[in-house]
């Protein structure tokens, strides 16, 4: 899966879906690890959370483009390159999913939703989303996250 919108074309907030009392933390932390992340366009740097450079084989917060995807799945390395070039030059909404391949051979399913803003003038912007990485088994290989 690999979607890029506007971002005016995105689909509009339900009425009380922000709400607290609507929110599922608890079904969701069930299923799922999911933590936020936030670019800066006119640097290039991405910012994740502990749990997502970690899930990344990251061993910083703080990162570029390249340094992210160069775990995913090689056939989606493009494609996902391709997704955020376009966030980085139209204000989008858009998103993915992959499989994080770690060097000792683990596999981590990974969907990750965002949106670009800001992009009025060159060289400026930024990107903030989420990353939501499952608590399923792959078939024939070993997970990254379990429950704990």
């Amino acid at each position: 899966m690999f979607k890029i919108a506007k971002a005016n074309a995105a689909v509009p907030l339900l009425p009380g879906s922000m709400n607290d009392n609507n929110q599922q933390h608890e079904m969701l932390a069930q299923f799922s690890v999911s933590e936020s992340w936030t670019g800066d366009l006119s640097s290039g740097v991405l910012r994740l959370g502990k749990w997502s450079a970690m899930l990344h084989g990251l061993s910083a917060e703080e990162c570029g483009l390249l340094n992210l995807i160069r775990c995913y799945d090689s056939g989606d390395r493009s494609r996902v390159l391709e997704l955020f070039e376009q966030a980085a030059t139209h204000c989008s909404s858009f998103c993915f999913s992959t499989t994080i391949i770690m060097p000792n051979g683990l596999r981590q399913p990974l969907f990750c939703m965002g949106e670009s803003n800001g992009l009025e003038e060159k060289y400026s912007g930024s990107m903030a989303g989420v990353f939501v990485f499952p608590r399923f088994k792959l078939e024939g290989a070993r997970q990254i996250t379990n429950r704990q």
